[in-house]
Formats: C-alpha cells, sequence, structure tokens
C-alpha cells in the first residue's frame, strides 16, 4: 500500500515537471514547454491586457515554473539518471515567461493583431536560440545542483532574449 502512495506521489512530480505531459511530446521537448507562456502572452495582448496584468501573469508563470523545476526536479533526475532530463519543461516555462515579462510596457497595446504575433514569434524564437546555444555564462549556470542548474540557465537564456526582444520592439516592430 505505501508503494502505491509513494509511486503516485512521485508520478505527481514527474507529471507537473514536464508540464502535464509536454516535455513527453516527440522532437524538441524544450520548445514545447515554450509554447505555453507564448500563446498566453498572444492571447493577453489581442484582447488588450494591461500592461501591469501581463506582467503579473507573466511573473506568476516565472514563480510557478521556477517552484516546479526546483522541487521536483531531483526526483525526475534519480529516475532517469540524467543530469537534466529532456522531460522537465518546467524551466522552459519560467525561461520564456522571462521573456514576455516587461514586454508590455512597449506600447504594445497600440500594436496590430501582426506586430503582437510577431512580437510573439520573435520572443519564441529568440529564447529558443539562447536556451540552446547557451552563451556565457548561461552553460556555466547548468553546473548548479539538481533542479538550480537546470532553471538558471534558462532564467538567464529568458533574461538575454528579453533584451534582445525589446530592442527589436522599439527599433524594428514599433519603429
Amino acid at each position: 500500500m505505501l508503494s502505491v502512495a509513494k509511486n503516485k506521489k512521485y508520478d505527481m512530480k514527474r507529471l507537473l515537471a514536464s508540464c502535464f505531459g509536454l516535455g513527453w511530446l516527440p522532437l524538441a521537448p524544450g520548445s514545447w514547454g515554450s509554447l505555453p507562456p507564448t500563446i498566453i502572452f498572444s492571447v493577453m495582448c489581442y484582447f488588450g491586457t494591461s500592461a501591469i496584468s501581463l506582467s503579473i501573469i507573466m511573473a506568476a508563470l516565472v514563480l510557478a515554473g521556477s517552484i516546479v523545476c526546483v522541487r521536483f526536479a531531483p526526483a525526475v533526475i534519480a529516475a532517469t539518471g540524467k543530469n537534466d532530463p529532456g522531460e522537465i519543461v518546467a524551466d522552459e516555462i519560467a525561461g520564456q515567461s522571462v521573456t514576455f515579462l516587461t514586454v508590455g510596457f512597449s506600447a504594445i497595446e497600440t500594436f496590430s493583431t501582426k506586430q503582437i504575433l510577431g512580437i510573439a514569434v520573435l520572443g519564441f524564437l529568440v529564447y529558443r536560440a539562447f536556451d540552446a546555444v547557451k552563451p556565457w555564462p548561461i552553460r556555466k549556470l547548468e553546473k548548479l545542483p539538481a533542479g538550480w542548474g537546470i532553471l538558471a540557465d534558462d532564467l538567464m537564456a529568458g533574461l538575454y532574449a528579453t533584451i534582445i526582444l525589446l530592442i527589436c520592439v522599439r527599433f524594428w516592430i514599433a519603429g
């Protein structure tokens, strides 16, 4: 009986770390994990959500993804024997959300649907590029223990992506 309860708890940790199975999808699980914040950002912008509300939702996603990653990644690491199992995508939820955290303050409510879609796609692609290439010091952050290393590199990739996205919004999309 205890074994069954323990397995359910373990399965729940794995389910949450994979963001309800997104991390189990084939081909580039990190990209699947980056989609929910991108879609939420796009929908909220389309419906004219205020910059403050948009930032609060993105901050909540950063916090939720971070907590899930740090708390439950060790169980997935133990189960798979990998230091950074691909099925853990809570870190991508957090990192991608960082990318969109401040973009709402760029007068985005004045943008057309096409511009909003362009910002969302660009934010997704820039974040995925930084997460894949891992320029300094992103790769070094992976060496932090367990869930911290899995999370920290994605948060830094999100920060880098934010900078590039804000520059693009200012000079290319809004320009």
